[in-house]
């Protein structure tokens, strides 16, 4: 077979991008948005497309409501096991962040039959399967296709109480924002793709793309976290305002108190920084007002697309320590207060 070489596979060397980078921008994917035609919304529609929410929420009867979610990428890691992993878990992610409990799973991928072994896209599968077992589900089924690039990932469903979901835009003056795991995924990833990422740093790397968010489900449990989603591809910044567009606020951010994985400041202040943090830029940045001590380096990281990310809360501050003994049970033992809510025009305010 011609895929036979002694040189090792270099899975990102087959994409343009990888994990959420690959992500539309966030100002295309808004004119597509709005030039698509509208269609009647059913009533039992809980959470659809209209604020950026992590996943749709379709209300079954007054006990229980489907969540459905999709996510799919190109590779972020050579290891096509850890690339599965990765996958699944980002994928998995939406149900936790909309405060659910998963159920089930199916693959979608696409791989470069002509060019990759039988071997390593079976791992690409594998890797996948193992994180939905620890989540508890099965892959129910799935779709393949031949494709130029590899791409892999899942179809999630789960279920919640309707009275306990968490959407995005439902956050309150005064609420305090945490975050559940450290920023620089992104910044690994272009490191990496470099090949100057050493072994502690992608094992950092691998650590944080591969925990379940499953605090998200005893959150949701909670009357005083008002709002909950997880931070992907738009990296914090995008992700945060979307939450303030969704609930009509502002917010208020200390970089200083943001949880960042090791060496990753160092590493954006080298220039390993994804082109989609600046595209995200771009596309949100004057929506921001940015401190004039905060420095380029710091700039990157508050856009730098996380895949697999931490989940943002947005809670009552009677509740902190509440929420922040959630997050460290479930071993989340970086999870930060990292600003509050505030009233005002939609934007973010960034101090050091």
């Amino acid at each position: 077979m011609s895929t036979v070489t002694d040189k090792p596979i270099r899975l990102t060397s087959f994409s343009h991008g990888g994990g959420c980078g690959c992500k539309i921008a966030p100002g295309v994917l808004a004119e597509i948005l709005k030039k698509t035609s509208g269609f009647p919304i059913p009533s039992a529609l809980m959470v659809g497309i209209e604020t950026s929410d992590d996943a749709a929420v379709y209300k079954l009867n007054d006990e229980q409501a489907l969540i459905a979610t999709t996510d799919f990428f190109m590779p972020i890691v050579d290891d096509p096991y850890d690339f599965g992993r990765i996958a699944a878990t980002n994928a998995i992610s939406d149900v936790y962040a909309m405060g659910g409990t998963p159920i089930m799973a199916l693959a979608l991928v696409g791989m470069p039959v002509n060019q990759l072994p039988i071997d390593v896209i079976g791992k690409v599968i594998q890797g996948g399967e193992s994180i939905c077992a620890e989540a508890g589900i099965p892959i129910a089924g799935g779709h393949t296709i031949d494709s130029v690039e590899p791409i892999y990932g899942l179809v999630v469903m789960g279920l919640i109480h309707p009275s306990r979901v968490k959407r995005n835009a439902d956050a309150r003056v005064g609420d305090k924002l945490i975050l559940g795991k450290p920023l620089g995924v992104g910044i690994l990833s272009a490191a990496l793709k470099k090949q100057i990422l050493d072994d502690a740093g992608y094992s950092s790397m691998i650590a944080s793309t591969t925990k379940l968010n499953k605090p998200g489900q005893a959150l949701s449990a909670l009357d005083s976290v008002h709002a909950m989603t997880d931070v992907t591809g738009f990296g914090l910044l995008g992700h945060l305002l979307e939450v303030c567009r969704g609930s009509g606020l502002a917010a208020n951010i200390q970089a200083s108190a943001i949880p960042l994985l090791d060496k990753v400041e160092q590493l954006a202040t080298d220039g390993f920084i994804t082109g989609a943090s600046g595209r995200n830029w771009a596309a949100y940045g004057e929506s921001v007002r940015l401190d004039t001590q905060i420095s380029a380096a710091q700039q990157a990281l508050l856009t730098d697309p996380q895949t697999s990310g931490g989940l943002l809360v947005a809670c009552d501050p009677a509740a902190v320590d509440e929420v922040l003994e959630i997050f460290r049970q479930g071993g989340f033992l970086e999870a930060a207060v990292i600003g509050d809510i505030v009233a005002g025009e939609v934007l973010v305010n960034v101090t050091p």
